[in-house]
């Protein structure tokens, strides 16, 4: 059971949430993402609209090359690489930027500042004429296989001409002082970003040894629209449903969260609905919703289960979130998801791996 949350006096309780009509593949979408020359596919797929013509794709893992033959003869992997949509529906064309280093190569648009490790790109937001991007920095642990990487802490950054083509960005970082990757605890921010009035919600995840994965939970911060890089005016949701400047004090809710995920509003139902992965990784995209940006939160509702882990006991699936700037009306909700492989030749020799997949759920 999900429990209420008391706001001073008053106690919330969770809405009661849609049913699935139904949940079908967009292949038209997928067609989008598809190349055979340059970007090749990526994780993450991230979406940051930013005019009512423009959106940007936050993408992080990215593979560069050429496909030939149902094989990907890459040229480089980078850590991150931004898509550019421009319009919308059969008119929506999607392009790729990819940074080059000096050598020209291919390079990563987004790096630390100090050289050391990699950044993914998490939950983007618009504000005052500026992109602000959540940046996870990591770094290998020497582990075999597809997870030898750990969380070192986490950067804000702010790209003061987002318009331009984003290799020219220009970007400051600034460490995110709320972040926590240690034996003990994981405590991150920006799996999601969402505007709400003046406010801009932060949403995060708590994870704590023990029970991997099952024991992630979500975390709420909140701060002025126009102050997001100011770190003193965070507050984080506390007990009761109080707020705080402590993050100590930072309350988490549900469980079973993945890492990536994302938050948006419903204005027909009147609910917010957050969308993730069940426990980050599995074949289940599920949803649960609430009357408010903070929760209380229903219980799961399944989205969607992904085809790919059955088809192949190799291959696992996760990263999913909703982009409510494809949807063509509330009672829709448009998932993307990530399809990756435990090792890495299946990626390269099957073309069909490591793209956006797209769903279209239709709600009752």
């Amino acid at each position: 059971m999900i429990p209420s949350l008391l706001i001073g006096a008053a106690v919330l309780a969770p809405p009661v949430p849609p049913s699935v009509a139904s949940a079908e593949p967009a292949p038209e979408l997928n067609a989008l993402f598809r190349r055979t020359d340059g970007w090749l596919g990526a994780d993450g797929a991230f979406s940051v609209r930013v005019t009512d013509q423009r959106t940007l794709w936050l993408f992080s893992d990215t593979w560069v090359g050429s496909i030939r033959d149902g094989k990907r003869r890459p040229e480089a992997m980078v850590n991150n690489s931004i898509g550019v949509q421009v319009g919308h529906g059969k008119e929506a064309k999607v392009t790729f930027a990819i940074a080059r280093g000096k050598d020209g190569k291919p390079s990563t648009l987004f790096v630390p500042p100090d050289g050391t490790g990699w950044f993914w790109l998490f939950g983007g937001y618009c504000a005052s004429g500026r992109l602000q991007v959540f940046l996870p920095r990591l770094e290998k642990t020497g582990a075999a296989g597809a997870f030898g990487f750990r969380g070192v802490d986490l950067w804000l950054g702010t790209v003061a001409n987002p318009g331009d083509d984003p290799t020219a960005w220009q970007i400051t970082y600034a460490k995110v002082p709320f972040a926590e990757y240690g034996q003990d605890r994981t405590r991150s921010w920006g799996s999601a970003v969402l505007r709400v009035g003046d406010q801009v919600y932060i949403y995060g995840y708590e994870e704590k040894p023990g029970r991997p994965f099952a024991a992630r939970r979500l975390l709420v911060a909140r701060a002025p629209a126009d102050k997001l890089a100011d770190f003193d005016t965070w507050q984080f949701l506390g007990q009761a449903g109080t707020w705080t400047a402590d993050v100590k004090k930072a309350v988490p809710q549900i469980e079973a969260l993945g890492t990536e995920f994302s938050v948006h509003w419903l204005s027909e139902r009147k609910q917010y609905v957050l969308v993730y992965t069940e426990l980050g990784l599995s074949d289940r995209i599920v949803g649960r919703f609430a009357s408010h940006p903070h929760g209380p939160w229903s219980d799961a509702v399944l989205l969607y289960r992904c085809p790919e882990m059955k088809q192949n006991p190799k291959v696992f699936t996760y990263a999913g979130k909703a982009h409510p700037h494809l949807a063509t009306n509330d009672t829709e909700l448009v998932l993307s998801y990530a399809v990756n492989s435990f090792e890495l030749a299946p990626v390269i020799n099957d073309a069909e791996l490591y793209w956006p997949q797209f769903v279209r759920v239709r709600l009752k």
